[in-house]
């Protein structure tokens, strides 16, 4: 209720011209030209103008070449491990345009990936794994192989 009766009388006053004639002042004393309101020349605030455009698209060129990158590195893991593909990914890509590349450090970490997949699909690397195995894993699969070939010879052969 106080509040109410506040703003009416407030507003009434206003009206009167006793309190409310600050406010029109502020308005008349700001000027309506921004380089004056930045306290600069209107060519100094025209080149300021021009610099902070060229900076933005500099910035947002930047971002699209960091976004395309990242698709990039996303394409190139769904790739690897053989997950469905992105639309988003390759348009992000072909707005970078052809020539994105992964960042340097992403090539190393992926050479590296590479070298260690590589190792382990050798002879050497399965030979590794196979000092990690249990031996008796290792015989419970040697005697179910056997008994799979013992099998499958018994049903190809009449002889036996």
């Amino acid at each position: 209720m106080a509040f109410l009766m506040k703003s009416m009388l407030s507003n009434q006053v206003k009206n009167l011209g006793l309190g409310g004639g600050g406010e029109e002042s502020k308005e008349e004393s700001t000027p309506s030209d921004p380089a004056a309101a930045a306290g600069m020349t209107r060519e100094e605030y025209e080149e300021y103008q021009k610099q902070m455009v060229e900076e933005k698209m500099e910035r947002d060129a930047a971002f699209a070449q960091k976004k395309a990158e990242r698709a990039c590195l996303r394409v190139h893991l769904r790739e690897k491990y053989r997950l469905p593909k992105s639309e988003l990914d390759e348009n992000q890509i072909q707005m970078a345009g052809d020539d994105v590349g992964l960042p340097e450090d992403l090539q190393k970490m992926v050479a590296e990936d590479q070298v260690e997949e590589e190792d382990k699909d050798s002879i050497l690397g399965q030979l590794q794994n196979i000092q990690n195995m249990d031996m008796d894993t290792i015989k419970e699969k040697a005697q179910a192989t056997f008994t799979e070939m013992k099998q499958a010879a018994e049903q190809k052969c009449s002889v036996m």
